[in-house]
């Protein structure tokens, strides 16, 4: 296993506040990082998705070839699409199952699941087609989409690579200028995270992992003042957060999707937002791990493994909210809650890591190499 980096602490971090952020009214979720800013961990996760893509697409392109970094690509949103349908799946049972031992038919109506148990038949159509969506199930969607464009994204950088970027702001303003979305089937509506909006963020991230990037170049020569500027950018918006301040919808300019604060359509006040968080905290790791060696190196681990963690985490989310709503929302209830289920996502780690090292240690050996 590789050792513990920056890249796979921060996805760690970014799985453990989705866990906690994915209960609702939940005590802990008052502690992470959305509640001192516009942007939270969805951000995070997609932008060190788009930054390990390029890594993978830097070393498969030289190594192996445009075509095989496609088909492996390709592979990738298949696993994903494969995660989804199974979580979903067990999510829908573990609601069914809270609704009948709770003696409530309530609960079958909870995020978004009232349609798989009214209407069965188009709503498991939707869920294969990911046109109908679980509240909170709602992030691998979005990554299974972004992995599907991935080939184009690979080759667009493949050929002509100063176009990565400028694509993407031209898709991204129009999703915004335009309001398009995906269209949501058979509840009427639209995805939560708009894919055309949200690929620019899984850009930033694939382009700014460049190694001699402007925007690398720029903070390595200027780290202070890039840190000064991202600073201030982050208490400004503290302050924002901390009054409830947001642009009013009718009084903005148009298109008032540049101007408001939506998660939908990731607007630009929160990559902006997002950004700074990036620029300040950018390159702390070293000394995480030097002061803070275990937590390093849990949540390295946690990053190392983000598929599993993530779909356990989401699971064990789903899991938190219906134990408060069967115990109540006392901290004797949510601190167990918050502890166990840290300890399994570690447990699903450190799980997929020996199951790796068994087989690596299963495999056969190569043939001694001939004189």
């Amino acid at each position: 296993m590789r050792k513990a980096n920056e890249v796979d602490f921060w996805r760690g971090l970014a799985l453990v506040t989705i866990f906690i952020n994915h209960i609702p009214g939940f005590s802990f979720e008052q502690l992470t990082h959305r509640n001192l800013g516009l942007s939270d961990s969805a951000e995070l996760f997609v932008f060190l998705a788009g930054w390990s893509l390029r890594r993978l697409a830097d070393n498969v392109s030289e190594n192996l070839g445009l075509g095989r970094l496609v088909l492996r690509l390709g592979a990738r949103a298949v696993t994903l699409y494969a995660a989804q349908i199974l979580i979903t799946m067990i999510a829908i049972a573990m609601i069914a199952s809270a609704a009948l031992i709770l003696e409530n038919p309530l609960l079958l109506e909870w995020h978004n699941a009232a349609a798989v148990f009214q209407d069965p038949v188009p709503a498991h159509v939707g869920l294969v087609l990911l046109s109908h969506q679980l509240g909170f199930f709602d992030i691998l969607p979005l990554y299974v989409t972004l992995m599907l464009g991935s080939p184009v994204l690979a080759v667009i950088h493949y050929v002509r690579p100063g176009l990565v970027l400028p694509l993407s702001l031209l898709l991204y303003a129009g999703a915004l200028a335009f309001e398009i979305n995906f269209p949501t089937w058979p509840v009427e509506g639209s995805w939560y995270f708009n894919p055309l909006a949200w690929q620019l963020v899984f850009v930033l991230g694939f382009v700014l992992a460049g190694r001699a990037t402007p925007a690398r170049i720029l903070v390595r020569r200027h780290r202070l003042a890039v840190r000064i500027v991202a600073g201030l950018v982050l208490a400004v918006c503290l302050v924002v957060v901390k009054t409830g301040w947001a642009p009013d919808p009718t009084r903005v300019p148009w298109p008032p999707l540049f101007f408001v604060f939506d998660k939908t359509y990731d607007t630009p006040a929160r990559l902006i937002h997002f950004l700074a968080l990036v620029a300040a905290f950018g390159g702390s790791f070293p000394l995480i791990i030097r002061y803070a060696p275990p937590l390093g190196r849990f949540l390295s681990m946690l990053g190392r493994n983000s598929l599993n963690v993530f779909c356990v985490g989401s699971l064990l989310s789903i899991a938190g909210q219906i134990l408060r709503f069967a115990f109540g929302s006392d901290m004797i209830v949510e601190v167990p809650i918050l502890l166990i289920g840290i300890a399994i996502l570690g447990f699903t780690a450190w799980l997929s890591e020996l199951r790796a090292r068994l087989q690596e240690r299963s495999s056969p050996l190569p043939p001694p190499a001939h004189s």
